[in-house]
């Protein structure tokens, strides 16, 4: 490709049987603007209603990729469902999410509707073809020496105000739910009204706001990481940690960890000095919980060998991403046990003796910074130690030095942080940045590694 020659993209639709009479046209695509497709007139392709009965007034649109060019000056252009009810189809595959045109690729509106193809050409071949009948390129022609110059978009005309635009919710259709956070929009207000019922109950509030302020980490990690995984899968990942906390294999932890290792975190009242400290937390509090917090992710994995598809793909560690949602899963339910559990009723008994309002509100003020506090802390060290677990799987042959390495560095990141708290406020907020920008890092690795990365929700293309 040169800089004398531009080159430009188009939509060819190929005729129907119904339609075998018509010609192929061509629709240019603007390399600043979303050209829609529909049988609406106000789109920029429009599709005759009374053919294509399948074509919903909207229903795809197809949109430059601004910013981003390969180094020979190719441009992209991404294609998205905008909500129809029979679906857009690329190469024979529904389309879910947006995906990114390549020369070739067939799209289908509705099964057994309009078919296009995308291509890309030089500007002085849709130039030629648009002052002669004869093409001037193999490829901007099929088969036909008559075919028409190319249909170019028109842009949009100011029409009157219409009744979808007045009321926005009759037209939205599925992009209300899929892209309009309807769901924790959904969850948010059901916690406040179940929060509004709770006040009074200490117990209940303190609950429910753990809960709905846990779901909000683990669901800001789970956008970034972009893969999908079963809702039910992910609390149940949570509950058996839960399970685990409160069954005798915590004090069969406790006693490897605290009794046999140098993990003893019980306070005896005498000084500690800082390097005894660092090895009572990184045996006690780093090794022990990372390890405790990694078995029902490793359950998952062993589970998901013996499963037959589809079950297959949807349960399991077949990928780093799969060992970061599972554990930032099991994380959470091990950090609302450990909040709800331990550290809340130990302050509330603490602050007792000023007055029951008084020890309410020192529990409730240490919940939340606790729970908000998820995303640099347990999730970040389980987080990321899944990463090395999914990367395990993937490089079989090194999983043991790979997983060494990232329980080894968890357990650290762990126990910085809980060593930080005992020395300078500054440093504990350096250790969380650090926690989190380690499971930021993870996260963009596992997601360029992804196996099924074309299918990823949180690939998004920006300036």
């Amino acid at each position: 490709m040169t800089t004398k020659d531009r080159y430009v993209a188009f939509l060819r639709q190929f005729a129907g049987r119904e339609i075998a009479e018509q010609k192929q046209p061509y629709y240019l695509l603007s390399a600043s603007e979303a050209v829609v497709l529909g049988r609406d007139p106000r789109c920029q392709v429009v599709l005759n209603p009374s053919v294509y009965r399948s074509v919903s007034r909207r229903h795809a649109e197809i949109t430059p990729v601004l910013g981003f060019e390969s180094p020979d000056g190719m441009r992209f252009w991404q294609i998205r469902d905008l909500g129809s009810s029979n679906g857009t189809f690329l190469n024979g595959k529904r389309l879910g999410e947006c995906q990114v045109l390549r020369i070739g690729d067939r799209v289908m509106l509705g099964q057994n509707g309009p078919e296009f193809v995308f291509d890309y050409q030089p500007e002085s071949a849709v130039r030629n073809a648009e002052h002669s009948k004869t093409p001037a390129s193999p490829l901007l022609a099929p088969n036909n020496p008559t075919t028409p110059p190319p249909v170019r978009v028109q842009p949009r005309r100011e029409e009157n105000v219409s009744l979808t635009q007045l009321f926005p919710i009759l037209s939205t259709g599925q992009e209300l739910a899929h892209k309009a956070y309807l769901l924790p929009a959904m969850i948010t207000i059901t916690f406040v009204v179940l929060l509004f019922l709770a006040i009074g109950n200490p117990p209940i509030f303190n609950l429910l706001l753990a809960a709905y302020l846990a779901i909000a980490a683990y669901y800001f990690i789970y956008q970034l990481c972009g893969k999908r995984k079963p809702w039910w899968l992910i609390a149940a990942i949570a509950a058996t940690t839960i399970f685990i906390l409160v069954s005798p294999v915590l004090d069969l932890f406790t006693f490897v960890f605290h009794r046999l290792l140098p993990g003893d975190l019980s306070d005896n009242g005498s000084p500690v000095s800082f390097p005894v400290l660092v090895v009572k937390m990184f045996f006690g509090a780093g090794l022990m919980e990372e390890l405790l917090k990694t078995i029902p992710v490793l359950v998952v994995y062993w589970l998901g060998t013996w499963l037959k598809p589809p079950w297959r793909e949807q349960i399991g560690v077949w990928e780093p991403l799969d060992g970061i949602l599972l554990g930032a899963a099991s994380a959470v339910g091990f950090a609302l046990m450990e909040t709800l559990g331990v550290y809340v009723p130990a302050t509330y008994k603490s602050a007792l003796m000023t007055g029951q309002d008084a020890a309410q509100l020192a529990g409730l003020q240490l919940l939340i910074p606790r729970v908000l506090g998820l995303v640099a802390g347990h999730i970040a060290y389980s987080g990321y130690l899944g990463y090395f677990i999914g990367l395990g799987v993937l490089r079989r042959r090194q999983r043991k030095l790979i997983i060494g390495v990232g329980y080894l560095t968890a357990a650290v990141l762990h126990t910085l942080w809980n060593t930080a708290g005992e020395v300078n406020p500054i440093l504990l907020t350096f250790v969380g940045v650090i926690s989190y920008a380690f499971l930021g890092a993870a996260i963009l690795k596992a997601r360029a590694l992804s196996p099924t990365r074309p299918q990823n929700f949180a690939t998004r293309f920006h300036r």
